[in-house]
């Protein structure tokens, strides 16, 4: 599991390798992957947008950024948790992903970014 902690905002990792897929006649590797976020703030916040960077081992880089996750801006009260799954296709067996989500406390209409963290994406298990 990949953590990250960002102004009392907690964001938790976990991934899946669902196998491979075609798409016309490129073979795509499919991942899950489970984001929990908990509020350990004493503040409500709500989650605005997402900035996704993804690498693969191919040196493919995609960038993605828009509104909520998976169609919700989803408000987390303090000591409130928030999960969801998604899901990412790479050209290659290894990659990573890494972003960021802007917030907004909902009381003080302060924004502010939470890092995702880094992790990684890869079909079997690999030693550094």
């Amino acid at each position: 599991m990949f953590q990250q902690k960002t102004k009392g905002i907690k964001i938790s990792v976990k991934t899946m390798y669902n196998g491979t897929i075609y798409r016309g006649y490129l073979p795509y590797y499919a991942f899950s992957y489970f984001i929990t976020i908990e509020n350990k703030s004493e503040k409500t916040v709500q989650l605005l947008e997402r900035f996704w960077t993804i690498f693969d081992s191919l040196n493919n880089t995609e960038y993605i950024e828009g509104e909520g996750v998976i169609g919700q801006t989803p408000i987390i009260t303090p000591n409130g948790v928030y999960n969801y799954k998604s899901n990412c296709f790479l050209l290659s067996s290894i990659g990573s992903m890494s972003g960021k989500y802007k917030m907004i406390d909902t009381n003080s209409s302060n924004e502010f970014f939470v890092k995702i963290p880094t992790f990684q994406l890869t079909t079997t298990p690999t030693l550094n």
